[in-house]
């Protein structure tokens, strides 16, 4: 089937052209990092994870959110779902794949990645992460290619694959809380010593992941032959809606804690991070864009009338996802470590050298979900 992806228009072969010239300036720039060493990224002796570290948390949980699709579709019945499951389970592909990508920049030498193969530590929350983010590629990519193999024979699906479907649920679910546990773990950060860490980030993974499926959806509608009805659409945006709530709500909890406790170790990160802490504020004007998009995306989303205007609803859903991305991705990562343990302060900015990889990161990721979704469109279409 990977034929059907060489085919398209003028367009999409420009929209390959321009991918392939930012992955090739990002393995540039990843020679780079591999030569000069880590030293050439903003990180320091105080925070030792930085946009590398936030990207591979945010994008497992757009991962795990394809069980959003999948529980109500195969345990539910619901058929609304059909032409959407198999489009959220590429998407769990490429953003395992984009996850697994940003741990390997962010060892510095890719040769280290053999460590965790080789010399594995079963106590480490780090090796089981990795293990269940494998597994889940493994588990999603022979579910989508073998479903849509299928489909496109004209044959259901063999039997054999049901059981791996329905693993694939609490699977989706282990995923993102294991990832987690790397936080909720560390008694030295104030910020992530939470019990609802694992909570807080599967509420997000739900309101961000399916937000992005719609998009993508509306999308697929647009330029393909087939697309989601409208009530499979809604029926996917009130679950955005009651996750992006939850996600919200979880957050209130944790300030609420914070500042009635008024511990200054769990108060000073959230002080960073919306009033900027001696002087230091490089990462207010995000977290408070975050904010409003977090509830102007609720608000609209809420309100029956604007979320089922589909000329409103992109610009709900854009919200929701920018605001569970500089919140992941951004904010809950670097901010827990300002101020570090001893209680001094020492901001991190990303380079251009981490800019770019990331970049490349992720237009390998657009690659491989424009080259699934094309190979989805061309069956659908001759089917």
């Amino acid at each position: 089937m990977l034929e059907k992806a060489l085919n398209g228009s003028k367009k999409y072969g420009l929209w390959i052209a321009a991918l392939l010239v930012v992955i090739f300036i990002a393995v540039l720039s990843y020679a780079k990092q591999c030569r000069l060493g880590l030293g050439v990224t903003g990180m320091s002796r105080d925070v030792s994870w930085g946009i590398y570290i936030s990207q591979f948390t945010f994008l497992v949980g757009v991962a795990a959110s394809a069980v959003m699709v999948a529980i109500p579709y195969y345990l539910h019945n619901y058929k609304k779902f059909g032409k959407i499951v198999i489009l959220g389970e590429f998407i769990a592909v490429s953003a395992v794949i984009m996850a697994m990508l940003f741990i390997v920049v962010d060892m510095g030498q890719p040769t280290r990645v053999m460590n965790v193969i080789l010399h594995p530590t079963p106590h480490s929350m780090m090796f089981w992460d990795m293990c269940v983010l494998f597994g889940y590629l493994i588990i999603n990519f022979v579910i989508g290619w073998t479903t849509l193999g299928a489909e496109n024979k004209g044959f259901a699906p063999p039997a054999w694959v049901k059981p791996i479907i329905y693993l694939s649920i609490p699977w989706a679910i282990s995923i993102h809380t294991v990832t987690a546990f790397l936080y909720a773990g560390l008694p030295g950060r104030h910020l992530w010593l939470t019990a609802i860490m694992a909570a807080r980030f599967l509420s997000s993974a739900f309101a961000a992941g399916p937000a992005l499926l719609i998009l993508l959806c509306l999308f697929v509608r647009k330029v393909g032959t087939f697309g989601p009805d409208k009530e499979a659409i809604q029926s996917l945006a009130k679950i955005v809606t009651y996750a992006m709530i939850t996600n919200v709500f979880f957050y209130l909890l944790e300030v609420f804690t914070a500042f009635y406790s008024s511990i200054p170790e769990a108060k000073e990160p959230l002080i960073y991070l919306f009033a900027g802490l001696d002087g230091h504020n490089n990462l207010v004007p995000f977290m408070w864009v975050a904010t409003i998009l977090a509830f102007v995306s609720i608000a609209l989303l809420v309100i029956p009338k604007t979320r089922r205007n589909e000329r409103i609803l992109p610009f709900a859903l854009v919200s929701v996802f920018l605001a569970c991305w500089i919140d992941k991705g951004l904010g809950l990562v670097l901010g827990g470590f300002v101020p570090n343990p001893l209680g001094h302060v020492t901001e991190y900015i990303a380079t251009g050298t981490e800019i770019m990889i990331t970049l490349g990161v992720y237009a390998v990721g657009a690659l491989l979900i424009t080259i699934f979704y094309k190979i989805v469109i061309a069956v659908r279409k001759q089917v």
